[in-house]
């Protein structure tokens, strides 16, 4: 934007001063050209006009075109001076600051109580402690920084006698003061301070009342908002996040309904609020009615959306955010990140990874740890490991994200060896560690590392074994076979054993066919999860199989006097950003439902050829991972590799998702499909990575 130039004289009758107070105007501004234009049409230039003109450089963030001013200037005063002490440090550029300050011809107090505040602004408290005791005299300003910056320091006692100290306290010194103890939990001491106060603004009211609220005295909090004089926008909100915080979200919501004026942030915290208690829809009003929104009220509705496990709303919100090119704050893109993973969404996850890097908060190791998480279950390994090599200083949440990505994918080989390379770079192992790294021997059947490295937890790395530990040494030896010592492990287990433990013996028991130790884990596990129907179908299989109907009758008859249900199976794969869900047995919702059954028909055929049979075991009766669904053909798997073969281009791994363990059937099927169409098909199940190709499996059918 152009701004004509205005004859000064027209205004001012004296054309330095309005010259100078021009310079400030378009400084504050943004338009730094438009005040050198002005400064530059000077004939002459008083000091003033030089101070403000340095002062607009700095103000818009050139701090080497005002020194080059500086240096020119033909006279200086202290104000300019101070000016250029005050320019650095408002640029963070403390060493600078010091460098003038010290070699400057005359200081006065606002020289020494800028240092101060300087100091403190850089978190340098020693030092502004130093600086405020040596100087030659001090007024209200001076000990009042000093005061805010023991605050910001958490030196509240410190700054409680400095305050005892100051022979004047005004209404800032005295705010700060209460917000401190607020903060250090000493409320009795701030509302002393706060009725002593002999005259209180809206900032002094409002710091009292989020002190209330920081420390969960949310009603007393409400009764001295009732009786300000006057509020504004921040002590509203204040009071409305003091009812989010502590879950009275309905409170809230009428609170909100009587704000005479509702800022970003409040409608922004009843967002999360509503979605704390589950009130999406309501969420989602809001955030539709908002006439003006930030990038937290975006972040705010995904993550309502994200915790809440409505995954598909998240990411639609996060295209349409796109689309209204608003660029996402940190969280927003974590959470992004988070449902990405959740949903394998591969094209979404590679977006934001994107913007990161061109944010540069790709560096953080917590970010670079949820990239390697994203890309592994989006199961693309290759990327999370070039994210893992390209993190300098690693930690034992990037080694551990590595290891667990891995785990899930198999690769027990792989797993070793970055656990040998953990252990050489001086990082030490955690419980996280060792369950992923005895995850991947149980999904291998190593039996002899796993067990080397269970005995090795306490002994070398000084980790006392907990309940997963265990769990997955029970998993490692019944997968194996050895369902008897898993048992005899568990019987001497040094903690409690839970349900995932109890449920590693229940499934080698159903490989293995064990019924008399099946029965066992599973009345136990009843009595951990009577809700949980997992068990039920397990136990149901093992009598079907051996023809035992009056149990399985009965074990259906407990499950609906217990209103037990089981989640329907279902899978879904992403195609140009979007996710395409199906469930078993239906396709019928889907657009292409036509298209998808002609191409399933096609690969049945050509299975056929190849020699593939159902394996009517899988219809006989349920199976723990799907429940029957018309017939094994319309598996939600098949429906959504059929699906992948139509709209995924040749070379592109077909990468399908589904919420439980993938059936034996759709496994076998999925390996001949893999072989006659030439395609690589990535399964992510509830328990792990599948790699199909040419006719094989990544987890050589050892699953």
């Amino acid at each position: 934007m152009r701004f004509l130039f205005i004859p000064y004289r027209t205004y001012c009758s004296s054309t330095a001063i309005c010259a100078s107070s021009q310079i400030t105007l378009f400084a504050r501004m943004g338009h730094i050209e438009t005040a050198r234009h002005i400064f530059d049409k000077l004939i002459d230039r008083p000091v003033d006009s030089w101070n403000s003109i340095v002062a607009a450089y700095f103000q818009n963030h050139q701090p080497s075109e005002a020194l080059k001013l500086f240096d020119k200037m033909p006279e200086r005063n202290i104000v300019s001076w101070n000016g250029l002490i005050s320019g650095y440090i408002n640029n963070g550029m403390i060493n600078e600051a010091e460098n003038v300050f010290y070699t400057m011809p005359e200081r006065n107090i606002v020289s020494w109580t800028s240092m101060v505040r300087g100091y403190v602004k850089e978190g340098m408290i020693t030092e502004a402690e130093r600086m405020f005791w040596q100087m030659p005299g001090s007024n209200v300003v001076s000990w009042t920084v000093m005061l805010g910056g023991l605050v910001q320091g958490g030196r509240v006692e410190d700054a409680r006698r400095l305050y005892e100290m100051m022979p004047v306290k005004d209404i800032v010194a005295r705010t700060s003061m209460i917000g401190g103890l607020c903060k250090d939990g000493r409320l009795s001491e701030a509302r002393e301070i706060f009725d002593e106060m002999p005259r209180r603004n809206v900032i002094s009211w409002t710091t009292m009342i989020t002190g209330y609220v920081q420390n969960n005295r949310v009603d007393v909090a409400r009764k001295l908002f009732e009786v300000m004089p006057y509020r504004n926008e921040v002590s509203w909100t204040a009071m409305l996040m003091g009812y989010t915080k502590c879950g009275r979200i309905e409170e809230a919501w009428e609170l909100y309904q009587a704000m005479p004026m509702k800022s970003v942030v409040a409608s922004n915290a009843m967002i999360i609020g509503l979605g704390q208690i589950g009130e999406l829809k309501r969420a989602r009003m809001m955030f539709d009615c908002m006439r003006e929104r930030d990038d937290g009220t975006w972040s705010a509705m995904i993550k309502v959306y994200e915790k809440k496990g409505f995954e598909l709303e998240a990411l639609d919100l996060f295209s349409l955010m796109q689309r209204q090119r608003v660029r996402p704050n940190f969280p927003c893109m974590i959470s992004v990140l988070s449902v990405c993973s959740s949903l394998a969404s591969l094209d979404h996850g590679r977006q934001v990874h994107a913007q990161l890097v061109r944010f540069q908060f790709d560096v953080d190791v917590y970010v670079s740890s949820v990239l390697i998480t994203m890309y592994i279950k989006c199961g693309d390994l290759a990327k999370a490991k070039q994210v893992f090599n390209r993190v300098p200083l690693k930690d034992v949440v990037i080694w551990n994200s590595i290891i667990t990505g891995y785990a899930q994918h198999g690769l027990a080989e792989e797993v070793l060896q970055v656990f040998h390379e953990m252990s050489f770079s001086g990082i030490m192992p955690d419980k996280v560690t060792f369950v992923g790294v005895l995850t991947a021997c149980s999904y291998t059947g190593k039996i002899k590392e796993g067990r080397q490295i269970f005995e090795s937890m306490k002994s070398k790395y000084l980790v006392e074994p907990g309940a997963e530990h265990y769990a997955c040494m029970v998993d490692l030896l019944g997968r194996a076979g050895q369902v008897n010592e898993a048992m005899s492990l568990i019987e001497t287990m040094l903690v409690e054993a839970d349900a995932i433990v109890w449920g590693a013996l229940l499934g080698a028991c159903r490989i293995h066919m064990k019924m008399d130790l099946a029965e066992v884990a599973a009345k136990k596990l009843l009595q951990i999860e009577p809700k949980n129907a997992g068990p039920y179908i397990l136990l149901s299989n093992l009598y079907a199989s051996q023809g035992r109907w009056d149990d399985v009758a009965e074990l259906r008859k407990t499950m609906s006097e217990r209103a037990v249900s089981k989640s329907p199976g279902c899978s879904w794969l992403e195609v140009g950003k979007k996710v395409h869900m199906f469930t078993g047995g239906d396709s019928a919702g889907h657009p292409e439902h036509e298209r998808i059954i002609r191409m399933l028909e096609k690969i049945v055929g050509l299975l056929r050829e190849a020699g593939y049979f159902p394996d009517g075991s899988f219809v006989l009766h349920d199976v723990d991972e799907e429940e029957k669904v018309q017939s094994l053909r319309y598996h939600s798997e098949k429906l959504a590799v059929a699906y992948g073969l139509l709209k995924v281009p040749d070379g592109t791994p077909i990468r399908v998702m589904k919420n439980l363990r993938v059936c034996g059937d759709c496994h076998s099927a999925i390996k001949l499909i893999a072989k006659v169409t030439g395609r690589e098909i990535i399964l992510r199940d509830a328990n792990r990575f599948h790699h199909f190709k040419d006719g094989l499996c990544s987890c050589r059918d050892y699953w």
